[in-house]
């Protein structure tokens, strides 16, 4: 198997929906297609990926480093002993003469490219890429459905309380039961009105999480906890800058629910340290790194390594993005869950379209690969690459 060719665009993925922390005006993300000599049915394997949202395209740093490394690397250097390109070696010959720390972008360039190759290989051993990952790495072990909640909840002009939970009624509508809504952008007595407002709708403060993306400092954080604890939501989720771990060990010991973050560390090393020194509860908090932003899954297996020896358990693991790889992931190595972006970041939000969410629970089809195709909107655009 040899790659023969690959291909990167711009996609824009523009919104005029805001978080605590930034707006979505000009955002973009990159997609790529690996293109391989290896036939099945006649036609040759072609992997893609893409990066998710919040962070922007990357076709500087792959045009100029990661892609002709790989095109330029000894072809046998890239195969495993069944002659298939082995994402390992590939995500080696992309690191090679890269200095470590200081991770900034070049992961989600890393993590884009790391995500086709494992869509080609699974592709190539003609297996849905979850079938693949319970087969290597889970003893065959792999979750009928993986649960899921809507993201969602974006401050937008002209926005008002009401249109909130119209938007959250929708997503129950579609079939899921915990739904997650942005905080942190508004005074904290107007944040708490939309709270309250969603928590009538939804019923139960467990099926309510909240996103502040990383705006507080550890005072504010704390005052808004105390604010929060008495309606015992899923979990409060980047309350802090995602590399204070400091600050996080501070909240922790006086915030009792849960707290979730990691969307905004891009490697094993910085997990690490979170871990060692955020003062996170393995018992309870949820950990969120997207393999799509992390340097793909190669890094992101390291990480899962890394948090067991550690105590944590895969099911602390729910990963960011609302993408159909993190998808993938989270069923074959039994994570907690995975992210769902219903209604915004279209095309690259959301799962298969044959492929509804139920009570909470979405399953994957049997289509060999991440499954790109069967979204229709996201193929029209990955299409374009093979053109």
């Amino acid at each position: 198997m040899r790659i023969v060719a690959i291909r990167d665009i711009v996609a824009p993925i523009r919104s005029q929906i805001a978080n605590a922390y930034i707006d979505f005006s000009q955002m973009t993300a990159s997609v790529v297609a690996v293109v391989t000599d290896h036939m099945v049915d006649g036609k040759p394997v072609v992997g893609f990926g893409f990066n998710s949202n919040g962070r922007y395209a990357q076709h500087g740093l792959l045009g100029e480093r990661f892609m002709p490394r790989l095109q330029l690397a000894e072809p046998e250097s890239l195969l495993g002993d069944n002659g298939l390109l082995d994402p390992a070696r590939c995500w080696a010959a992309m690191m090679k003469n890269e200095k470590p720390g200081g991770h900034g972008e070049r992961s989600v360039a890393v993590g884009v490219l790391d995500m086709a190759v494992w869509d080609a290989v699974a592709k190539a051993e003609r297996k849905p890429l979850w079938k693949l990952l319970a087969d290597r790495y889970n003893g065959s072990q792999a979750d009928e459905a993986a649960w899921v909640y809507a993201a969602g909840g974006y401050y937008y002009p002209g926005k008002d309380v009401e249109q909130l939970t119209e938007e959250m009624r929708h997503y129950l509508d579609l079939g899921y039961r915990h739904v997650k809504m942005k905080i942190g952008g508004v005074p904290l007595a107007d944040d708490l009105k939309r709270i309250e407002a969603v928590l009538k709708l939804v019923g139960e403060g467990e099926r309510l999480a909240v996103d502040v993306n990383g705006r507080f400092d550890l005072p504010t954080a704390m005052a808004w906890g105390r604010a929060l604890a008495p309606y015992g939501l899923k979990w409060y989720e980047e309350p802090l800058d995602p590399l204070d771990y400091l600050a996080h060990a501070a909240l922790a010991t006086q915030y009792d629910g849960v707290i979730a973050t990691g969307e905004n560390l891009f490697s094993m090393q910085d997990a690490r340290n979170l871990v060692r020194h955020g003062g996170l509860r393995s018992d309870r908090d949820i950990l969120q790194f997207d393999p799509a932003l992390s340097y793909g899954l190669v890094e992101y297996l390291r990480t899962l390594q890394m948090l067991k020896a550690n105590g944590w358990s895969p099911r602390r693991c729910v990963p960011h993005g609302g993408h159909q790889f993190a998808l993938n992931i989270a069923v074959g190595l039994q994570l907690g869950g995975n992210e769902s972006y219903p209604q915004v970041f279209a095309p690259f939000g959301g799962f298969a379209d044959d492929c509804p969410v139920v009570d909470g629970r979405v399953r994957l089809p049997d289509l060999p690969g991440i499954g790109f195709e069967a979204k229709n909107d996201l193929w029209a655009v990955m299409k374009t690459l093979l053109d």
